[in-house]
């Protein structure tokens, strides 16, 4: 636990075609815990940013990110669409390389590992593209049976829900085990604390 560890902003980086839980599910979670973490949404030029299931979010630009904060990378069904915007994956490798902590959820992992930030690394994703995921990007060492996966600053989970069992982790590896039973009882949320029981893996 980091004793040294007060309150941090979680800056949750959206862009089209997010998958909704990936950021909510993680942001509802840590937003419980006001004392520990203020979650701000952000995107490359901000503005509103429409998610996969079409619900629309207000996000501010991320020249206004405070680098000191938590980046969480959300996954996206559409992720076609972002591997070969070089733009978007420069400021993105930016980001995560300033942020002492960076969270991926789903695909957000192989946005993430298109960067070359995750090469030597262990890292998880969704199963259901992990065989596309670990070929694109055979630098990483993909774990394919793992609800989540922790190397140094980077936390990488499975598919959508495994976010907030990811969440779930963080907190209590920064913040304690009674902080990480406060937020679960109060989201009423059954956290699987074993990252890696992933009965997905099958």
């Amino acid at each position: 636990m980091d004793v040294e560890f007060k309150m941090r902003n979680l800056n949750i980086l959206l862009f089209a075609k997010f998958e909704t839980i990936d950021a909510f599910g993680p942001a509802q979670i840590m937003g419980r815990l006001p004392e520990h973490y203020k979650v701000n949404c952000f995107s490359m030029a901000g503005g509103s940013v429409t998610s996969w299931h079409g619900i629309q979010v207000e996000t501010q630009p991320i020249s206004a990110i405070a680098t000191d904060g938590i980046l969480l990378i959300p996954g996206t069904s559409e992720v076609k669409l972002y591997i070969g915007n070089q733009s978007f994956l420069e400021q993105l490798k930016k980001l995560a390389e300033a942020a002492p902590y960076v969270m991926t959820v789903c695909t957000g992992s192989f946005l993430l590992a298109l960067t070359s930030l995750l090469d030597n690394h262990s890292a998880t994703t969704n199963k259901m593209a992990f065989k596309i995921v670990s070929k694109a990007c055979p630098k990483v060492n993909w774990v394919h049976k793992a609800r989540w996966v922790v190397d140094g600053k980077y936390y990488t989970s499975s598919g959508v829900s495994a976010g907030m069992d990811m969440a779930m982790g963080f907190i209590h590896d920064v913040n304690g085990p009674e902080v990480a039973k406060q937020a679960a009882l109060e989201s009423e949320y059954i956290w699987n604390n074993d990252k890696s029981y992933d009965p997905f893996a099958k």
